[in-house]
């Protein structure tokens, strides 16, 4: 791809995640955006977007993507391993690059895996995107770690503004990154307009670099109060995760998640900085602090 792609068909637009990269493509007004969507789905979307409803057949996707330079997929937990198909649509209708739903915790990394084993068929999607390579087709994932500005501000990460309490893992200072909102938007953004040093690359980004205490000081400084602090561990956390699961209580595989971030298990590579080699300086991605983050997470909270 030796120019930068100008037409764009992003599946999973409804999605938290796909909200945030369709609203960063359309806000640079540089791309022509093409929302694919199930033909059941009665989700609505900006107006600067075409929406292209699809039965999501092999021969109906292939249409689909007729004529798109790149395919981006946001698609949810639910359809990891049908990006396959997708991948292969987007091949036979001339696609030049993929970018798969990674924008979480890292697929390569075995402890991520062996807490969260969905996400082995994020890596199986990686090792088949490899397997596809080709002069005409390059694909980018991009690792973000947690969204940093939404789970705290809707209690995920386990802050709740409200009643000024916090749940620690381990009474833990060990560092992490995490990716706030737009930060994710603009790093799809650059890897669109970078095709040639991003073909064929895993990528890390994050936009701050931080320990859970670090972050409940940032929070009482912004709230001007003391927090209630609950402590908890890494085994109590994950037991009850797993119990839940083995339930059919999806809400464990959610408390996994913040394990991928918070857990004291060996080998977990949380800090993108540190463990990881960050693309942000390729992406031309800032980084931000802490404070200033949740200073607009608090301002926000308290005009509602």
């Amino acid at each position: 791809m030796a120019s930068p792609p100008k037409n764009i068909a992003l599946v999973g637009a409804s999605g938290n995640i796909g909200q945030i990269i369709l609203a960063a493509l359309l806000d640079t007004s540089e791309f022509n955006v093409t929302v694919v969507t199930r033909t059941s789905s009665t989700a609505t979307f900006p107006s600067g977007a075409i929406v292209r409803k699809s039965d999501f057949s092999n021969a109906d996707l292939q249409a689909a993507l007729k004529g798109q330079d790149a395919v981006i997929s946001a698609v949810g937990a639910t359809g990891f391993g049908k990006q396959k198909n997708l991948i292969d649509a987007a091949i036979a209708a001339g696609v030049s690059r993929f970018i798969p739903s990674e924008f979480s915790s890292d697929a390569l990394n075995d402890v991520v895996l062996k807490l969260l084993p969905l996400f082995g068929q994020k890596r199986e999607v990686i090792e088949y995107l490899r397997s596809k390579e080709s002069d005409s087709f390059t694909w980018t994932a991009i690792a973000t770690s947690g969204l940093f500005d939404w789970g705290l501000a809707n209690g995920f990460l386990g802050y709740d503004i409200a009643s000024r309490t916090a749940t620690i893992w381990d009474a833990s200072d060990r560092k992490f990154t995490m990716t706030n909102q737009k930060q994710l938007g603009d790093a799809v953004i650059s890897v669109l307009k970078r095709p040639e040093a991003t073909a064929n690359q895993y990528l890390y980004v994050s936009s701050v670099e931080t320990s859970q205490r670090e972050v409940l000081a940032a929070f009482e400084r912004a709230t001007a109060s003391s927090w209630t602090l609950v402590n908890t561990t890494t085994k109590a956390e994950v037991d009850e995760a797993t119990k839940k699961l083995g339930q059919g209580d999806f809400s464990g595989a959610l408390t996994l998640v913040r394990a991928t971030a918070f857990s004291n298990l060996p080998g977990l590579g949380a800090n993108y900085a540190k463990d990881r080699t960050l693309a942000n300086d390729l992406l031309a991605l800032r980084k931000e602090t802490v404070q200033e983050t949740i200073d607009r997470i608090v301002k926000a909270a308290s005009s509602h």
